[in-house]
């Protein structure tokens, strides 16, 4: 069995990642962190009553590494880096979720993120966690870096036509929808009921932080750097994130055809991406591990549309699919 500790284990990401984990045959919780609460978790998550009553606790970054050989890391942005160096001193390998490592170059993270990395030489060493584009990477690293929910639903569909040289490398539009729980559990006005019910808005409009990051790790897969405009939307569901991108074709006579080849050479051994024919829906993916995408030529782009549940492949899905190839298991354990 592999000990597990969960950092930050009161959000919707940590939530999905337990009972992901609780499904798995060789993973055992035997931590988890809390810096507000200190009661069991079950009482934070009811829905883990009778399934898991660990304590919440306020342990030093030794403390989880002398119990856990795996720490999956749910900290908000930037306090990750603080205790990587202590972890990973401690014998633990650490999968982060949030941005700390993402990142190759300190640059961008501390002009995006407006803070000072603590961990900055680490960053062109840790691999970025998409583990269909990045497996070979990610297997044996002590450290990876989650991928972003919304950079997930257009790395994935952009990356292998970018590659192929299907679509241009600039002038790239990412228009992306999710649910509220993307947002996270912390409260906020803009989360309330009566704010998001029947209501779909914009936000973060050209300044969103996954704009950097999305065009970092498409240019990493494809060997080509590109350039996107990316605006998210804020939608009145609980979970989900449907992502439409526009892209101009980069020679004549591409059609549906080419674009849907192109995915199913580059997707074909992946249990996790699906290329479909019908426009997709993220009620085809919520609660999965998957991502569903098709495409279709309209004038002189290709716009593809992909789903994805922004909590599971977008966040914790993804995170047990680093787990399991950090660690050598099979690597749809407690995914399928």
């Amino acid at each position: 069995m592999t000990k597990i500790a969960i950092l930050g284990a009161t959000g919707y990401t940590a939530l999905e990642l337990m009972k992901l984990l609780l499904r798995h045959p060789e993973a055992e919780i035997v931590a988890l962190t809390s810096r507000q609460e200190n009661r069991p978790v079950d009482q934070v998550h009811p829905s883990l009553t009778g399934r898991l009553s660990l304590p919440l606790e306020n342990l030093t970054p030794t403390e989880v590494a002398h119990r856990a050989d795996c720490v999956f890391s749910c900290l908000p942005h930037t306090a990750t880096a603080a205790v990587v160096p202590e972890l990973l001193a401690g014998g633990a390998k650490v999968i982060d979720f949030g941005a700390d490592y993402r990142f190759n170059d300190v640059a961008v993270y501390e002009k995006w993120y407006n803070v000072v990395h603590p961990d900055a030489d680490r960053l062109p060493s840790v691999p970025y966690g998409l583990p269909e584009i990045f497996r070979e990477a990610i297997k044996g690293a002590p450290l990876v870096a989650n991928p972003g929910c919304y950079s997930t639903s257009a790395i994935l569909p952009l990356t292998p036509l970018v590659k192929a040289g299907l679509v241009e490398t600039s002038d790239i539009i990412i228009d992306a929808k999710s649910g509220v729980s993307g947002a996270g559990r912390k409260p906020s006005l803009k989360n309330l009921y009566p704010e998001c019910n029947e209501a779909i808005s914009a936000y973060a409009v050209g300044t969103h932080r996954h704009t950097p990051e999305i065009e970092q790790v498409i240019g990493d897969g494809s060997g080509k750097a590109v350039k996107v405009i990316f605006t998210p939307h804020l939608t009145p569901m609980d979970r989900g994130i449907l992502t439409v991108c526009y892209a101009k074709i980069a020679r004549a006579g591409v059609t549906q055809d080419d674009v849907l080849d192109a995915w199913g050479a580059f997707y074909k051994d992946e249990p996790f991406v699906q290329v479909v024919e019908a426009l997709p829906s993220t009620k085809d993916v919520i609660y999965t591990n998957r991502c569903h995408m098709t495409a279709r030529i309209v004038d002189d782009r290709v716009l593809t549309i992909s789903v994805i549940d922004n909590l599971i492949k977008g966040a914790s899905g993804a995170a047990v699919q680093n787990f399991n190839i950090l660690f050598g298991y099979p690597e749809t354990t407690a995914l399928l």
